[in-house]
């Protein structure tokens, strides 16, 4: 069934008087083109369902409704509620909005407990914050492993993203890249140029695309997240000194062959599961 014929982006967004609002941490892409590839980047969404946080006037929105997904949208900005009504008319039967706050509502009832991808380019306030809680897994049930999503495709400022895709040994190594990666695939899908934004912000931004793995055996997940918590938490710092006040945590350094002298960031993903694990273990 071919998409609707839809007035440009500017157009709607001049004719309902929105602006990005910076309180609300968004940028407005107009660039449709672009839209579409991102809406392309975790494959064939046809008649599939799809969590978007944070649509705005409905960019994304267009381009995943073009795309034969069916989405549910969150947005708490009541202004551009206006415009993404447009859209459901638009697309009968394949958007529903949500006016609401994301990090407040249960993502998983809300899609009806059936697998959903997510696509957002989520307002930079609340990003990191979204991330770390789909990374988690579902609440309660925290090594209930894989999740309902199927995939995370998220725009992200690029200094969070190389964040994420770090490997140990650089600078942008930390707990995210730990958190996304031991049991996750993350990969930098695209850059995106700050000019492509409206208003251009002051930094590049970029593609994050997330898959779940393999869940290590053995291994707590909010064991690992204090671990991380703990060693990133005084970067530069021996282990010995930051670990500290995880109980056990340095004998097992001790038990598994991992020099206490060592500093966090020079650590694997592999090695802080084995340090998890040993650490589970002994719960």
């Amino acid at each position: 069934m071919p998409s609707p014929d839809l007035p440009p982006l500017r157009e709607v967004i001049a004719r309902h008087g929105l602006s990005a609002s910076k309180a609300l941490g968004q940028n407005f892409l107009f660039d449709e083109q672009l839209l579409d590839r991102i809406a392309a980047v975790p494959g064939d969404l046809s008649g599939k369902p799809v969590l978007e946080v944070g649509p705005g006037p409905g960019g994304l929105t267009r381009a995943l409704l073009r795309a034969g997904a069916r989405v549910t949208a969150i947005e708490m900005d009541r202004r551009c509620l206006p415009a993404l009504a447009e859209l459901e008319d638009a697309f009968p039967g394949q958007l529903r909005v949500i006016e609401g706050d994301a990090l407040k509502l249960a993502h998983a009832e809300l899609m009806g407990g059936e697998p959903f991808a997510v696509l957002s380019n989520l307002p930079y306030n609340v990003g990191t914050a979204l991330f770390v809680r789909w990374l988690a897994g579902a609440k309660g049930s925290e090594n209930a492993w894989p999740p309902l999503w199927t995939s995370l495709t998220l725009m992200f400022q690029q200094e969070v993203a190389q964040r994420i895709v770090a490997q140990p040994g650089g600078s942008a190594y930390g707990r995210l890249a730990v958190l996304a990666q031991w049991r996750s695939r993350a990969k930098l899908a695209m850059k995106v140029h700050r000019s492509a934004f409206t208003p251009p912000p002051k930094v590049m931004s970029a593609i994050v695309h997330v898959e779940p793995g393999t869940m290590p055996e053995g291994v707590s997940a909010r064991m690992l997240e204090r671990l991380t918590e703990a060693a990133f938490g005084q970067r530069r710092k021996m282990l010995r000194q930051s670990l500290k006040g995880v109980p056990g945590a340095v004998a097992a350094l001790e038990a598994i062959g991992i020099d206490s002298q060592r500093r966090a960031e020079t650590l694997t993903v592999e090695e802080f599961v084995t340090l998890a694990r040993a650490l589970t273990a002994e719960r």
